[in-house]
């Protein structure tokens, strides 16, 4: 077997070395300064690698100038541009920065067209000694992909091979592969998939593990931890990303608990009764997530108990909300609505966090509902591939309204797109047109 090391700048990923963890900026990569604060943040917290959104040229020049300055000050963390739909820019981007991600689904109007301009990517790459990440998303697999595989997880896999084998032909190897879902079990199959194949072929490419728009506070962890851990159990995964709507910092402290989870704790015979021991919160439920998470998710285990050593530490009803959560994570049991929320990126023009607070407060009845609150119309649409409805940044101030994939309504002012979001799903249900998927 040959394990393929990445070098990232200072960073190697690889099978056999430390899970590398890493965050994204969801400053406005153009506001220079605020940008490079959060990279201080990030770097101060122990992000091993940074991504910044770069939309068009002027990203560019100004990921050119943050990389620059947080050389001069001795920050070496490196950083990858985070390109969707124009491959002019990730090829200008290349020439300084440590990696860039690319989406296979949206890198080019046409497949030739890609081909001939990934060829060209890989050209400046090889100059530079810049990594890519092949990033797909579930939800933006690009017409070919679905009209032969639909909208699956052997379309993710066969999406990321294609890109893998086009490298291969242009005799690059420094790639790392993602195949990110909001949905842990189609998540975990699509890189399941991969990675056999890669076995299969005798040639393992690091993968970059990540539950994509997983949502925030205690919801988001263990999701994040369900998922990830049922991979890194298996030795599957080489670097991962927590994805929270919250301050990308308060990801690392997760991210790097899930990482080394297993190395410190070996995975038990299968059982129904959990104890636990840990003192924090936190911790509690990122351990429980991470333990009782893949047993769930291989359907070795179909319920369970959990119990703490101290009884007096945690209540009851904590417990009950900790079993419940992972349930959901897992995609047993729903007893709360189902959420899809992006971390936020330069692309958002209004305050994702507060407002995902606010569509959770007045939609918490809609129990098997998957209702998603994304920052941007750019990637959305796409990676909301899940949801029931949908809450969508379209333009500064403006919001648009979706059943499913399709929008319903547009240019909606911010301060009654969740009414109209409410008023739409309620519309539904009352007219049987509401089928949550969930239920």
């Amino acid at each position: 077997m040959i394990n393929i090391t990445v070098k990232v700048g200072n960073i190697y990923i690889g099978k056999g070395l430390p899970i590398v963890v890493q965050s994204m900026c969801n400053t406005a990569t153009c506001d220079i300064e605020s940008s490079i604060n959060q990279c201080r943040e990030l770097h101060k917290a122990g992000a091993q690698i940074i991504r910044l959104t770069t939309q068009g040229m002027k990203e560019v020049e100004a990921l050119r100038e943050i990389s620059r300055r947080l050389k001069e000050e001795g920050i070496n963390t490196p950083l990858v541009a985070d390109v969707h739909f124009t491959s002019d820019v990730a090829i200008a981007a290349a020439s300084f920065v440590e990696k860039v991600r690319i989406n296979p689904g949206n890198f080019a109007k046409d497949f030739d067209e890609a081909k001939s301009k990934f060829a060209e990517l890989i050209k400046v790459c090889k100059i530079n000694n810049t990594a890519i990440r092949i990033g797909v998303n579930h939800g933006s697999l690009g017409e070919r992909i679905i009209e032969k595989y639909g909208d699956t997880p052997l379309g993710m896999k066969e999406a990321a091979y294609e890109w893998i084998k086009m490298a291969e032909d242009n005799d690059f190897n420094q790639i790392v592969v993602s195949l990110k879902a909001s949905n842990t079990k189609v998540m975990t199959e699509a890189y399941r998939l991969l990675y056999n194949q890669m076995v299969a072929d005798g040639k393992l490419y690091p993968l970059h593990l990540g539950v994509t728009e997983a949502g925030n506070g205690d919801s988001g962890r263990i999701k994040s931890a369900v998922g990830l851990s049922t991979l890194l159990k298996e030795g599957i995964g080489e670097t991962i990303r927590v994805s929270l709507t919250e301050s990308p910092v308060n990801e690392i402290p997760v991210a790097k608990y899930i990482a080394n989870y297993f190395k410190f704790n070996s995975p038990n015979e299968v059982d129904n009764h959990f104890l636990f021991e840990e003192k924090s919160w936190n911790e509690f439920i990122l351990s429980a997530a991470c333990r009782i998470g893949p047993y769930l998710m291989d359907n070795k285990i179909e319920d369970f108990t959990i119990e703490h050593k101290e009884s007096s530490l945690f209540t009851q009803e904590q417990i009950s909300f900790l079993k419940d959560e992972i349930l959901q994570a897992a995609r047993k049991k729903f007893t709360k609505p189902e959420y899809i929320a992006c971390p936020g990126c330069g692309r958002t023009l209004f305050n994702l966090e507060d407002t995902f607070e606010e569509v959770k407060r007045r939609t918490s009845h809609l129990v098997g509902f998957n209702i998603a609150v994304m920052g941007c119309i750019v990637n959305g649409p796409g990676e909301m591939a899940d949801a029931d409805y949908g809450y969508v940044g379209e333009g500064r101030g403006k919001v648009c309204i979706y059943r499913g994939k399709t929008p319903v309504y547009r240019s909606v002012p911010q301060d009654q797109a969740i009414d109209k979001l409410l008023e739409l799903i309620e519309e539904d249900i009352r007219n049987k047109v509401a089928r949550p998927r969930n239920v």
